[in-house]
């Protein structure tokens, strides 16, 4: 229903935007009508143009995923989609006119003054549209109740995970097996038990059922969850085993007739990505050494005298492809700090100097790192690089550790400006990190070196 609204909107913008292009240019009396002899083509000579006009628009504005949940829930993300449709359909439009030289001749001003007419209507129809759609009525319609059928951790991260999502809403979670307490904010969520979930999907109106712990599952069992749930009408999704992070890259596909899942190429395989990435490297590391090079003088200075002796900390990195590196940073421990062997940085850490503490917390101490992006051993942003002595056990303890690794390292990224640094959850952080690999944009770079400045939680 809301698609066929915002459809019979968008083309009724059209059709009206064609009527007043039409006014415009021969009723208004604001354009010369001399081409004409004074006598300008009538309306319903006209309309049949204009008829003409809003059915190839109609049927071109479908095939552009334009009607979809989350296109009525974002308009912003299909805005410009939708104008570049509307476009390409008026210039369509005015192509197959002029090319049959109809009678009465189609107008260039008429498609001009159409352009602008049907892109200002079709804006305020969808933003009018939005704030309708918006309201709670509208929302309670929209939005696909979701259920996960795991464990209480999993519903956990699903309802974190959705949280921006306006069209999915949690509704509570199934418990496969086990007696484990879940959190404060989960137990009341809790619906019920695996054999009761053809009786939960009914009475709480169900629309997506999640499954996720596939592994402790038989087949059979699986099986009778999808039948359970295609019984009931419910989409039926299921987490992969062996992919509980790189998921948002897997696509399907068949390799010798057989359906395959599999991770598709990063962003960053493609060489003009890289090639931009670099670009924007290069430039800001010889801007960041050129603004930062007052402050670094300042700095050293401070520290040198707060603790004499060398006020530049090198130390061995793990970079691209496991390649080792020494980073600069200015020296904010004392510098027996790591007498006794590598340790995570802590909150109120007594190792550090009066000046270190400021100087973390404001990323002052990374700026010479800039050097390591100009001769490309890093990058402004990706993955934290970490000490090959912590790697060492990571690697083999925490799942998909390494796979941060496949690109360069950065001075700041996703997991620090989402407060996944120091000694905090390595889970996390790794999600943070492959999440930015799978969606790199340089409008994610410039996001995240901004938010860098004031998001400065756990910078210690």
């Amino acid at each position: 229903m809301f698609a066929l609204v915002a459809m019979s909107g968008d083309v009724l913008m059209v059709f009206l935007g064609f009527v007043l292009a039409y006014w415009l240019r021969f009723d208004s009396g604001f354009i010369s009508l001399s081409r004409f002899g004074d006598v300008p083509p009538s309306f319903a000579s006209y309309l049949k143009l204009i008829v003409f006009g809003s059915v190839i628009v109609f049927f071109g504005l479908p095939g552009k995923n334009l009607y979809g949940t989350k296109s009525l829930l974002y308009p912003q993300k299909v805005l410009l989609k939708l104008v570049a449709t509307l476009v390409l359909c008026v210039f369509v439009f005015a192509g197959i006119t002029m090319a049959m030289r109809t009678d009465p001749p189609i107008s260039r001003l008429f498609i001009i003054f159409s352009l602008a007419l049907i892109f200002l209507g079709t804006l305020l129809w969808r933003l009018f549209l939005t704030y309708v759609i918006k309201t709670p009525f509208c929302l309670s319609r929209l939005r696909q109740r979701l259920l996960v059928v795991g464990s209480w951790g999993d519903a956990l991260r699903v309802q974190a995970g959705i949280v921006d999502q306006g069209d999915l809403l949690f509704i509570g979670w199934v418990q496969i097996e086990g007696k484990s307490k879940p959190a404060d904010g989960l137990r009341e969520l809790r619906l019920g038990q695996l054999h009761e979930l053809d009786a939960l999907l009914r009475q709480h109106g169900v629309d997506m059922v999640v499954l996720t712990q596939t592994a402790i599952l038989s087949n059979e069992a699986i099986a009778a969850i999808m039948k359970t749930c295609e019984n009931e009408h419910v989409q039926f999704k299921m987490v992969p085993q062996y992919f509980e992070i790189l998921v948002s890259s897997l696509r399907p596909s068949v390799i010798g007739g057989l359906p395959v899942l599999g991770m598709e190429s990063l962003p960053l395989d493609k060489l003009s990505n890289r090639v931009k990435k670099r670009s924007l490297d290069i430039i800001g590391a010889v801007i960041g050494l050129t603004l930062s090079a007052p402050f670094i003088l300042i700095f050293t200075a401070i520290v040198y005298f707060e603790s004499p002796g060398p006020v530049f900390y090198r130390q061995v990195r793990t970079g691209r492809n496991g390649r080792l590196f020494k980073i600069i940073k200015i020296r904010s421990m004392r510098l027996d700090a790591e007498v006794s062997g590598a340790q995570w940085a802590q909150e109120n850490d007594p190792r550090r100097l009066r000046i270190g503490a400021f100087m973390r917390k404001w990323n002052i101490d990374e700026t010479p790192q800039f050097w390591n992006v100009l001769v490309g051993e890093m990058s402004l942003v990706g993955p934290r690089p970490e000490r090959p002595k912590l790697i060492a056990g990571f690697k083999h303890k925490i799942p998909h550790y390494n796979t941060r690794h496949i690109y360069p390292p950065g001075i700041t990224g996703w997991a620090q400006v989402n407060g996944w640094r120091g000694n905090t959850s390595l889970e996390e952080r790794i999600r943070h990190d492959i999440w930015y690999m799978e969606h790199w944009s340089l409008w994610l770079d410039f996001r995240i070196m901004v938010q860098t400045f004031y998001k400065q939680k756990n910078a210690y």
